[in-house]
């Protein structure tokens, strides 16, 4: 029998099985093509249980909701192997798929999975996903505003074997470059995607060749256990008692109603129960949650609040989460998924801010801007005599918390990834940024006031193309908590023709025709503000007004008298 790892070793190798999975992402980064992976980093990588799929340590800069569904993704392609439909690995195989309902999220999120094998024994799992900025579809960039089947998202790839034994097949490689745009640019995130699992392989035999695979093994699931423990630990601080919360999607790009999002969190001595009954039924857009993310927006932000668990399997089992089944949170095919994502996932993890602020509000902060803003535009240039898909994610608001007031133009909830450079994205696409700048007065109204939004207009400079958003807050603002107030919702508008116009569905829309000079204009939300507004500090309101986030007149509206 093994003797368990004492502490400093397992310090050593919990760290590095983390630095496996950041040379991964950094690897993928430095040598994808598509400024969506390159310069935003949409893409995560991790390491997973060769029994059942189970995280074993993931990158400390990988996108968080890609924590649960990589392991769902992973134990969907292990029970396949088992059940004879996959075909079982060999060293140096690599998986792809991208199917939503197994274990992913929408089809742009594609999934590599690379068997880690130590003589001739499967050790692990590495795998990785990548944003692809076209899976094919009714529009370019696969986000659809109007799909009512996953087919009219793009390609659906089950698992498949794109490298046997290190050879890309050919074969396979045609079927999907056959069935995207511009195709001839996707070999270089192919290649980048698979050579960061072969980093990632390479550094994990040293640590292999170092401690022995009876060590690893045992540290791994010490790993395990002392996760779930402090987990524990920190729900066990929770009063015990039933915290309730509601959220709003805008409406789902078809119907142009809200989907609501019904929450009841039980805490119950170490144990978090979720249960999402009354949320509601699945929806004709493509605004539906598979339930691999649905659970991935849960753990993410019970994670927001309780930063310094170690990210491992352990870390979730004290989160009982009951199946959300016959909801929008619980897509079955042929359900549309591009939204579910980068969106849903958000209004997900809102829902759990606001219920946990009543039971701790101390260590939660008021809901966050809560959309990717996923913006995406495909076309022709004609001075490079070359098609292009733009992909745009944009930044927000973050609400504000006990502490301090909310991060102005932070990332996502959901991830780490930025907004490409503006002049990144000039270089590559035939557009001009006429204006990228914060989002004044678009934070909540508090004692700590909410963050502030992104506001921007692109131009389009040459040639014709076609404008698709898949955005959210656009009917509702990001809500405070504590008596602070919501922020700004989110506003997309399209200069077109010297005419302006706000699409139907406020942030959703696709193939928006635009010629040289058309212009679209995107003002994301604000965050929630926390505690009263009349309880804020003048000075800082002072500060506000001097640096221009507030007039003095707002500033009194919003902040009373002593303004």
């Amino acid at each position: 029998m093994t003797e368990k790892p004492d502490a400093l070793t397992m310090a050593v190798i919990q760290a590095g099985l983390t630095q496996v999975c950041n040379e991964m992402d950094i690897a993928f980064t430095r040598s994808a093509f598509s400024p969506v992976i390159a310069e935003a980093d949409d893409r995560s990588s991790g390491i997973y249980a060769i029994e059942d799929g189970a995280l074993i340590a993931q990158g400390e800069f990988g996108l968080p909701v890609f924590v649960g569904t990589m392991q769902h993704s992973t134990a969907a392609i292990t029970r396949l192997i088992r059940e004879g439909r996959v075909a079982p690995p060999e060293p140096d195989d690599i998986y792809i798929v991208n199917d939503p309902y197994l274990g992913g999220t929408h089809l742009m999120d594609v999934r590599f999975a690379m068997p880690f094998h130590v003589d001739g024994e499967l050790f692990c799992w590495l795998q990785n996903t990548g944003h692809w900025p076209d899976i094919g579809g009714m529009v370019p960039g696969g986000f659809s505003a109007k799909a009512t089947e996953v087919e009219q998202e793009g390609l659906r790839l089950p698992p498949v074997k794109l490298f046997k034994r290190g050879v890309m097949d050919q074969e396979i490689y045609s079927i999907i470059t056959s069935n995207i745009r511009v195709a001839d640019q996707r070999i270089g995130d192919i290649k980048a995607q698979a050579s960061a699992l072969k980093v990632g392989a390479n550094r994990l035999a040293e640590l292999v060749a170092r401690y022995g695979v009876a060590t690893l093994k045992a540290a791994i699931s010490d790993m395990r256990v002392r996760a779930a423990e402090l987990m524990r630990a920190h729900i066990a601080g929770i009063p015990d008692g039933v915290y309730r919360s509601e959220a709003f999607v805008d409406s789902d790009g078809v119907v142009n109603e809200p989907l609501r999002i019904v929450l009841k969190i039980t805490a119950q001595g170490t144990e978090l129960g979720f249960d999402f009954t009354g949320s509601s039924p699945p929806c004709r857009g493509p605004m539906n949650s598979v339930v691999a993310t649905t659970y991935s927006a849960v753990y993410l932000a019970v994670r927001h609040i309780f930063p310094d668990t170690p990210l491992n399997a352990g870390a979730f089992e004290p989160l009982k989460i009951v199946r959300p089944e016959g909801t929008f949170l619980d897509a079955r095919y042929p359900r549309p998924v591009s939204g579910c994502a980068a969106e849903v996932s958000q209004r997900i993890a809102e829902a759990v801010f606001l219920a946990l602020a009543k039971a701790i509000p101390e260590k939660v902060t008021a809901a966050p801007a809560g959309s990717s803003g996923n913006f995406a535009l495909g076309g022709f240039d004609p001075a490079k005599g070359a098609a292009y898909v733009m992909y745009q994610i944009s930044g927000g608001g973050y609400g504000g918390n006990i502490e301090h007031d909310g991060l102005s133009n932070g990332c996502s909830t959901i991830g780490i990834s930025k907004t490409a450079p503006v002049e990144v994205m000039e270089q590559y696409y035939p557009i001009l940024f006429r204006r990228f700048a914060l989002r004044e007065g678009s934070g909540g109204a508090g004692q700590h006031r909410g963050g502030f939004g992104v506001h921007y207009e692109v131009e389009l400079l040459r040639g014709e193309a076609r404008a698709s958003f898949v955005m959210d807050h656009g009917r509702f603002g990001p809500p405070g908590v504590q008596g602070g107030q919501d922020g700004a919702p989110n506003i997309v508008r399209i200069h077109r023709g010297g005419e302006v116009f706000t699409p139907e569905h406020l942030s959703k829309d696709q193939d928006v025709p635009l010629k040289a000079g058309d212009r679209v204009e995107v003002m994301t939300p604000g965050g929630g503000g926390y505690g009263p507004a009349s309880a804020r500090d003048p000075a800082l309101v002072a500060r506000d007004v001097l640096r221009g986030y507030f007039t003095a007149d707002e500033a009194a509206r919003l902040f009373g008298e002593h303004a």
